[in-house]
């Protein structure tokens, strides 16, 4: 087996390889003056089984489509030398998002991110918490493995005591709300409340403020797929202690931090924030990690897929959530 972290995804790579027990396959990533680039595998990959681990977030030195960009050559490159089956490790699916035209001529781009993946001869793909599974399953061919985020942070709310609720902040979540809440019920052995938040959007503009549920007295854990400027959970924590909720954390598998997003997550009506390092959280002042914001390692998840995968065993327990 190789395993290959491009970028700035190494950090989380050689992390990867750790629990695996190994190490990362060298390979040579070169920036030419005018702007290209190439990389290649510095080790024989013919007929092996490579995975390639990069997370397609924007960063401080690369964007979303460098990133798409810098995956599919290096994809196409290992397929070229003969790899015998090539996996992308993509813990944050960049355009996962855009997988339906809420617009006249607009474009599916989750499908076309997967046509390109499947042009250059990738067998299969692996990420963690999608926009929408079923939108991310149908627009590839090739196999998809989707990894879910409930076993990541469920038990870190085992010892809550009181009332729980688990709340989506928006109706397209609901469905995530509820396997983390039945989730939660099994490893706590009690029930849990539901709730979830009316919201609508247009022109980049976010209303709707109903919220159904009952969450008075009650320890609200707001769960979404990713955090973006933070005002989707901010809105949802409001709303819940509006209506007598005893505090609201915020749980979301990918932590963006755009915008304004350092002034959401130290807003009041949160208590704390939990999010995986699937993307690094470098837009967050450091005064922030640690004490309002908990980062969730999700190396173990990654190695134990990649492990099984390469193994040919079962990653049914991983997908659906442990």
């Amino acid at each position: 087996m190789h395993l290959f972290a491009l970028g700035d995804s190494q950090d989380l790579g050689k992390r990867v390889a750790a629990a695996l027990g190994t190490a990362l396959t060298p390979h040579e990533e070169r920036e030419f003056e005018d702007g290209e680039h190439k990389a290649r595998p510095l080790a024989e990959v013919g007929g092996g089984d490579a995975y390639v681990l990069h997370s397609l977030h924007g960063g401080p030195e690369q964007s979303p489509n460098d990133k798409l960009c810098r995956l599919l050559f290096f994809l196409g490159a290992l397929r070229d030398a003969g790899a015998a089956r090539v996996t992308a490790v993509i813990p944050y699916l960049a355009y996962a998002r855009k997988d339906r035209r809420t617009k006249p001529r607009d474009p599916i781009t989750t499908r076309y991110v997967a046509q390109l993946l499947e042009a250059v001869g990738t067998d299969a793909v692996v990420t963690l918490e999608v926009h929408n599974i079923v939108a991310f399953e149908n627009a590839f061919r090739c196999r998809t493995v989707h990894l879910d985020g409930r076993a990541l942070f469920a038990p870190r709310f085992a010892s809550l005591d009181g009332k729980l609720v688990v709340a989506s902040p928006d109706p397209g979540g609901v469905k995530r709300a509820q396997l983390f809440r039945e989730d939660l019920e099994r490893r706590i052995g009690r029930g849990v409340g539901s709730a979830f938040m009316e919201k609508r959007r247009s022109a980049g503009v976010v209303s709707g403020d109903l919220l159904v549920g009952e969450v008075a007295g009650a320890t609200v854990i707001v769960v979404d797929d990713l955090i973006a400027s933070g005002g989707t959970m901010v809105r949802a924590a409001e709303a819940c202690l509006a209506q007598g909720a005893r505090g609201v954390i915020a749980v979301a598998a990918h932590g963006l931090f755009t915008g304004r997003a350092a002034e959401a997550i130290g807003s009041p009506a949160l208590d704390r924030v939990l999010v995986s390092d699937s993307v690094p959280p470098f837009r967050l002042p450091p005064a922030l990690l640690g004490k309002r914001v908990e980062v969730v390692g999700i190396a173990p998840l990654l190695a134990e897929a990649i492990r099984r995968l390469h193994e040919g065993g079962s990653v049914t327990d991983l997908v659906e959530g442990g």
